[in-house]
């Protein structure tokens, strides 16, 4: 599975786990180079606090097109420290 944005791949793994009908990637096959915290943080009821990413390619932004639940609820343990995306991010 890859994530993809304005033609670059963000991140691609075949260990995915998904949830909520989101890929999750793990935090190794994420392209860092692409992503800056944002400092934005939400809170989901089922999951936790997330906190978000914005991606940066070639100078343009996606700002919070990406997220992690660091400490998640333990129902969805196996969403801890993985990465999702939206906002326009090809996941695919």
């Amino acid at each position: 599975v890859k994530a993809t944005w304005k033609g670059k791949v963000i991140a691609e793994s075949s260990a995915t786990v998904q949830e909520d009908g989101h890929h999750y990637f793990p935090a190794d096959s994420v392209n860092w180079d692409f992503l800056k915290k944002s400092g934005t943080t939400s809170v989901c009821g089922v999951k936790g606090k997330a906190c978000y990413y914005t991606i940066n390619v070639n100078g343009e932004e996606n700002p919070d097109a990406a997220w992690c639940y660091e400490n998640p609820k333990d129902e969805v343990l196996q969403v801890k420290g993985r990465i999702g995306f939206w906002n326009g991010v090809d996941v695919s």
